[in-house]
Order: structure tokens, then sequence, then C-alpha cells
């Protein structure tokens, strides 16, 4: 039964995802979905309440099981998230993404820079640590970008925002795969993650907070230019794409302010 919840919760929330099902509309009785989908009428009625969870959908007497417009889906969720991503991110979803990485890890990186650990900085350096021999030699660099930025977020050491970095982390991935799909990108972000973890280790968080907003920046103009490109968006269902190998570099000119953004340059 696991196998096949599984499927039926997949197929319905792709389904709902990509407008198949729009909101307000409501889904086809059980025995239909069921039978559409080879599966027992248990197994829908367990997909249906998981999508509810997710806030997907609402069910009720005389309203049937309705699908709710996506500003009531929890966009915390790993499954839908990913999703959404096999829908196709909208420049709208990656625009939020970006300015809520700016709302919060900033905030969070300052506090690191203030309590971050022994055992906090050497989860940084092994993080860094990958993402470099993953430029250099090839490999996955994202899940290690990805401990990377949960590590600072756990550096904070506030309940919180430990918290948040969980729930992140399925949005992280989108916005950190598709900036990494933009081939300067990792090498040029490289020299940013190094400032960030010098400054938190340093016990600089002004500086540290600089260095942030600028890698958060940063990644959204290698977002915008593939979005720009029109190049194909990664798909969160299959592990990260591996890095074909190059030498790291530095960059020695700054970059241009990214049009992914509604704020005016400071």
């Amino acid at each position: 039964m696991k196998n096949a919840l599984t499927h039926t919760l997949g197929a319905l929330g792709r389904a709902i995802a990509e407008g198949r099902h729009p909101p307000g509309s409501t889904l086809p009785p059980e025995p239909m979905l069921g039978a559409a989908l080879g599966v027992s009428r248990t197994v829908v009625r367990e997909a249906v309440k998981s999508l509810v969870a997710k806030g997907m959908l609402v069910t009720g007497p005389k309203l049937g099981t309705r699908v709710l417009p996506a500003d009531h889906w929890n966009w915390f969720d790993p499954e839908l998230v990913a999703w959404q991503a096999a829908a196709g991110l909208t420049r709208d979803f990656l625009l939020d993404l970006q300015e809520l990485r700016r709302i919060v890890e900033p905030a969070a990186v300052r506090l690191a820079a203030q309590r971050a650990d022994a055992q906090d900085l050497a989860g940084l350096e092994a993080a860094y640590a990958g993402m470099r021999e993953a430029i250099e030699r090839g490999g996955d660099y994202v899940s290690h970008d990805l401990r990377f930025h949960q590590g600072l977020m756990r550096a904070s050491h506030n309940r919180m925002l430990v918290q948040m970095s969980k729930a992140l982390g399925a949005l992280l991935r989108t916005s950190f795969e598709i900036s990494t799909s933009h081939a300067p990108g990792p090498a040029q972000s490289l020299r940013l993650h190094r400032a960030v973890l010098d400054a938190v280790a340093s016990r600089l968080p002004a500086q540290a907070e600089r260095a942030i907003i600028e890698l958060i920046d940063g990644a959204a103009e290698d977002i915008e230019h593939v979005l720009a490109t029109r190049g194909d968006l990664p798909s969160l269902a299959m592990p990260p794409k591996p890095l074909v190998a190059r030498p790291a570099r530095a960059v020695a000119s700054p970059r241009t302010p990214s049009p992914l953004s509604r704020r005016s340059p400071p």
C-alpha cells in the first residue's frame, strides 16, 4: 500500500501543481480517481488527507474535495516544492524565494558570527571543501552548498532558525540547482562562500552579513540568466547534477545588479 500511496499522492499533487485541477475546482469522486489511478478508494482517501495537510485541498460536507489557491499551499513542504518544480517554476516564485533568502539568511549569519562554535565551523569548512572539490574535480556541488547554508542557520543557535533551515531545505535546493546550472556561477560564488565563512570564524557580524547578501544577489543574477536564456530548469526528483571539473578561479570584477529583484540598488 505504501508504494501505491506514494504513486497516488505524487500523481494528484503534480496534477494540481500543473493546473490540471485549477483552484476552486472539485476533484472527481474517490471511485473515479481510484479507477483512473488503478488504486483502491482507501489509497485515494489517504492521498487526499496528505494533500489537505499540505494546504492544497479542502474537504467538507456539500463541498466535496476542492482545490485551494496556491497561497494556501505549504511552500516549505519538500514534496510540494518538487511538484511545482516539475510543473514549472515561475519568475514570481523564484523572486519570492530570493526575497525570503535575503530576509532570513543575513540575520542568521549575523548571529552565526557571534555564536558559532568549533563544531559549527568545522562543518562549514567541510561543506566549503566539498564545494571546492566539486568545482576543481567535478562532482556534487549542490549538496555541499545546501549543507553550507543550513550549517550557517544552525550556527545561529536560534532554535526557530534551526527549524526553519530544515523547512527551507527544498526551497534552497531549488535555488542552488538553478543558479548552479549557469556554468560560471559556482566558481564565481566560491570566493563569496569563503568570505562568509572567514567573517563568521573571525566574529565579524557586519562583514558576514554583507558577504551573504552579495552571495544571495549573485545567485539571483545566475537564476535570471537561466530564465533569460530559457535554460532547462532542474528536476528535484533527480539527484543534483554533478559539475564538470574546472579550475576554481577568483572573480576580479563585481557582478552587475540582477533584474530578478523588486528592490532598488542601495
